[in-house]
């Protein structure tokens, strides 16, 4: 849709035209983003659209552009990352490919233009200005707080990891070609303008990124300039390509991406083995042997695949009379590697307990809920018993903000506790984040409940109210 097209409607949610574009003066209404709660924080990023419109009309399903006329939220967006920020963040040691890249777009096809090791920022200019290159940023929320304040609340939000890129492209030139992606998309429009094209997604939902060539997408569906403060969101597996306007000053723009491996397919994956594990105890047809040989065979026999259907039907059964799943890897994933909270502004020390020591007259609040999964799982100590199920509580109040969102790293580590199956009633009082009176905990014995909340609090996860 052309960017001249007018908004229709009365309402501000109805501010939506087809190709679901809200062209708005908000000057008066909004001047930053609110950091209350993580539904406050999305709900003013893409305000004026209300949440439950969002998630009802466009959400994995169309790309919507918000284009706003407002000064206060336009400089905000500027002070999040400027181009000008590369100089003192280069002093810190970035490496090309592993932190930066830099490359244009010619003739359809990306050039990488990356020098080996460290990064200058001088020379990263000199390929900026003159050879017209894109700077695209890796995870800069590892260096600029406001990003890692608004990444860390939207990972609250989602439940999913959330990261970003900042793209910097010279006046006109392009950085990459036509292409999708695998992960929700938000774009903040930070310096300058710029010049999108999107088009149909020949894959809905993509489960991998791809280059598309021009002679494969067609026409654009939407076809306009996103100027600072604007903020554009589309779905994974939308076609794209982006470039800044000749006879204009550059673009600096942050792509903010979560949902990546996060769908129903997913979390199938990941459930069936505990689903599998649990009632394989109870039926002695999943414990039985496969045919000899089968796993030798070029193709599954036909006997084999009935004899599969069967089990999945049986497990479809079962399923709907359970009350957990046990997870294998997306929790732990997902709470190993996300930002730990923000804590810049509030002075807290995260990796220090709290000054009143819990007793058993103590009443007690759970604190950074956000940031803790609980599953229940086979203990992982056993050794030479059958496994018995567990309680762990995971957390990321020790997650590195520096390794975020950059591959499997080394350095990062699963931060928690494991408690009996029997604890699981009075974790859930807790859990329930209302302040709770440690003797009216759901354990038999003073000891038990002493030994629980003495656990969670030196884990920085209980606070003594």
């Amino acid at each position: 849709m052309s960017k001249n097209e007018e908004p229709t409607g009365n309402g501000e949610e109805d501010r939506c035209v087809p190709c679901k574009q809200v062209k708005v003066d908000v000057s008066d209404s909004m001047s930053a983003l609110n950091f209350d709660s993580p539904t406050a924080l999305f709900e003013s990023l893409i305000s004026p659209i209300k949440i439950e419109t969002f998630f009802k009309e466009f959400w994995e399903q169309k790309p919507l552009l918000i284009q706003r006329n407002d000064p206060s939220l336009a400089t905000y967006y500027q002070s999040l990352f400027r181009l000008s920020d590369m100089n003192r963040i280069c002093l810190q040691g970035l490496y090309y490919g592993k932190d930066v890249n830099v490359c244009r777009c010619i003739n359809g096809k990306k050039k990488v233009l990356n020098k080996s090791g460290k990064v200058q920022f001088l020379q990263l200019r000199k390929d900026f200005d003159q050879k017209r290159a894109t700077i695209q940023f890796h995870q800069p929320q590892r260096f600029k707080d406001e990003l890692w304040k608004i990444q860390e609340k939207l990972e609250c939000y989602f439940g999913s990891l959330v990261g970003s890129n900042v793209y910097m492209t010279p006046a006109g030139s392009q950085g990459l070609p036509p292409h999708y992606d695998d992960v929700e998309v938000f774009i903040l429009q930070l310096e300058g303008e710029k010049h999108w094209r999107l088009y149909s997604p020949t894959v809905p939902l993509a489960r991998e990124y791809s280059v598309e060539p021009e002679a494969r997408i067609g026409t654009p569906t939407h076809d306009f300039i996103l100027k600072p403060g604007d903020l554009l969101y589309f779905p994974r597996g939308t076609i794209h390509q982006a470039n800044t306007p000749s006879g204009l000053a550059h673009s600096t723009h942050v792509t903010i991406s979560t949902y990546q491996n996060n769908s129903w397919g997913d979390f199938l994956l990941d459930s069936l083995s505990g689903l599998v594990f649990d009632i394989a105890k109870e039926d002695v047809a999943l414990r039985t042997g496969i045919p000899r040989q089968m796993v030798m065979h070029v193709e599954t026999p036909t006997a084999a695949l009935r004899k599969l259907s069967g089990f999945l039907r049986t497990l479809a059964n079962q399923l709907e009379d359970r009350k957990e799943l046990l997870s294998s890897d997306m929790k732990k994933d997902f709470v190993m590697h996300r930002l730990p909270p923000y804590y810049m502004e509030s002075g807290i020390d995260l990796l220090e307990p709290g000054i009143k020591f819990p007793t058993l007259d103590s009443t007690v609040r759970l604190q950074f809920k956000d940031h803790t999964v609980i599953t229940v799982g086979p203990d992982e100590n056993q050794s030479d018993e059958a496994p018995q199920k567990v309680i762990y509580i995971y957390h990321s109040l020790k997650n590195l903000r520096q390794t975020h969102m950059m591959g499997k790293d080394d350095e990062a580590e699963l931060h928690g506790l494991r408690f009996p199956l029997s604890h699981l009633d009075a974790l859930k009082q807790i859990w329930s984040g209302s302040a709770v009176p440690v003797e009216d905990l759901k354990l038999p014995t003073d000891e038990e409940k002493r030994n629980l909340v003495l656990s969670l609090w030196t884990e920085c996860l209980l606070h003594v109210v």
